[in-house]
C-alpha cells in the first residue's frame, strides 16, 4: 500500500510551498498595493478611474495567496507560527487593517463623488502604503531574525522595529510601487499610460538603490549568510544572481524610455523573483532564523500528509480560476465604473 508520509519528504514539500505561495502573493498583490500607494498622484480622477478599473477583477483573488502562506504555516509548522507570531503581532495587525481599510474604499470609491470620493482615494492609498510597509518591516526583522528561548519568542513587542526593518519596509514600499506602476501601463494608453511611464522611471531609482543596500546589508546580519556569499566557491556559483538582476534593471530602463508596453511590468516581476530566490539562498533552510530549520518546526506527519492532500486538490483549482481571471480581463483597462 502506498504510504504518502514514507514516501515524500513532507517538510520540505511544505516549505516549498508556502514560499511560493509567499512569492506568488508578493508578486500579484504586490502590483496592486502599488497601484494604491501612486493612487493620489494620478494627475485626473479619469486616470485613477482606468487604474481603479486595471485592477478591479484582480485585487481581492490576489490576497488568496496570503492566507495559504500563513494557514499553511500554521498547519504544518506549528512550532514556527508559535514563534513568528507573537514577534510580528503588531506589523501583522496593522497590514491586516491597512487590507481591510483599502478594500472597503475600493468599493466605497466606486459609489461615491466629489469630496467623500477624495477621501475614499486617500484612504485607498494609506491603506496599501501601510500595508506595504508592514510586510517589508516583517520581511526586515525576519532576516534579522527574532530572541527565541527553548520554543518560544523571547523579545519584546517592538522589537520588529529596527534600522533594517525600517529600510527593508521602506524598500518594499518602493518595490511595489514598480510594480503598480509598469502594471498601468500594461493596462492602460494615453495620459494615464504616460505619467505611469514616467513613475516607473522615477521609483526605478530608489528600486536600485535599495536594492543595493539590503544586498549589501543583509550578509552582515549572520556570518553563516556572510560566508555564504563571500567565499568561494560559492561567490561564484552565486554571482549570476546579482549580474541578472543588473541585466534585467538595464533592460527594464531602456524599456521605458522606448515606448514598451508589456516587457516592463515582466521585467519588474523577474527583479522581485531574483532577489526572492537569493533571499531564499541566504535563508536557506532556516524557518525561524537562526534557530529552527525546517525539518525540526515540522507538524506530524500524518498531519502533513493529510493537508497535502487537499492542498493539491485546492491549488490547481485556485492556479486555473487566476489564470481565467487575468485571460478573461487581458487587455486595456478603461475608465467607466465596473469590472
Amino acid at each position: 500500500m502506498f504510504n504518502l508520509e514514507n514516501s515524500l519528504n513532507l517538510p520540505l514539500i511544505w516549505y516549498a510551498l508556502i514560499g511560493t505561495a509567499i512569492l506568488l502573493y508578493i508578486l500579484l498583490d504586490g502590483f496592486d498595493l502599488g497601484v494604491g500607494i501612486l493612487f493620489p498622484f494620478a494627475p485626473s480622477d479619469r486616470c485613477r478611474d482606468r487604474m481603479m478599473n486595471s485592477i478591479a477583477p484582480f485585487w481581492d483573488g490576489n490576497e488568496t495567496w496570503l492566507v495559504l502562506g500563513g494557514g499553511g504555516l500554521f498547519a504544518a509548522f506549528p512550532l514556527a507560527y508559535a514563534v513568528l507570531m507573537p514577534a510580528f503581532y503588531f506589523p501583522i495587525i496593522f497590514m491586516l487593517l491597512g487590507l481591510i481599510f483599502r478594500g472597503v474604499a475600493f468599493e466605497f470609491r466606486f459609489k461615491s463623488s466629489g469630496l467623500s470620493r477624495r477621501l475614499w482615494d486617500y484612504a485607498f492609498h494609506f491603506g496599501s502604503l501601510v500595508a506595504a510597509w508592514m510586510q517589508g518591516a516583517v520581511l526586515g526583522t525576519f532576516v534579522q531574525g527574532v530572541r527565541v528561548a527553548g520554543r518560544r519568542f523571547a523579545g519584546g513587542a517592538f522589537d520588529w522595529l529596527s534600522p533594517f526593518s525600517v529600510m527593508t519596509g521602506v524598500a518594499l514600499v518602493f518595490g511595489y510601487a514598480l510594480l503598480g506602476a509598469t502594471w498601468v501601463i500594461l493596462k492602460t494608453d494615453g495620459d494615464t499610460q504616460k505619467w505611469a511611464r514616467q513613475c516607473a522611471r522615477y521609483v526605478s531609482i530608489h528600486v536600485a538603490l535599495f536594492m543595493v543596500l539590503v544586498s549589501l546589508s543583509t550578509p552582515f546580519l549572520n556570518d553563516s549568510i556572510k560566508a555564504l556569499w563571500f567565499t568561494t566557491p560559492t561567490l561564484f556559483y552565486l554571482a549570476p544572481l546579482p549580474l541578472i538582476s543588473v541585466g534585467m534593471f538595464v533592460l527594464l530602463w531602456r524599456d521605458l524610455g522606448q515606448q514598451k508596453e508589456s516587457r516592463p511590468f515582466f521585467l519588474s516581476i523577474g527583479l522581485f523573483f531574483a532577489n526572492y530566490l537569493g533571499l531564499g539562498i541566504s535563508l536557506w533552510p532556516w524557518i525561524v532564523p537562526y534557530r529552527f530549520a525546517f525539518w525540526e518546526a515540522a507538524a506530524a506527519p500524518p498531519s502533513q500528509s493529510l493537508l497535502l492532500v487537499g492542498t493539491l486538490f485546492l491549488l490547481p483549482l485556485i492556479l486555473a480560476y487566476t489564470g481565467y481571471c487575468f485571460y478573461t480581463f487581458r487587455g486595456k483597462a478603461s475608465h467607466e465604473w465596473g469590472y
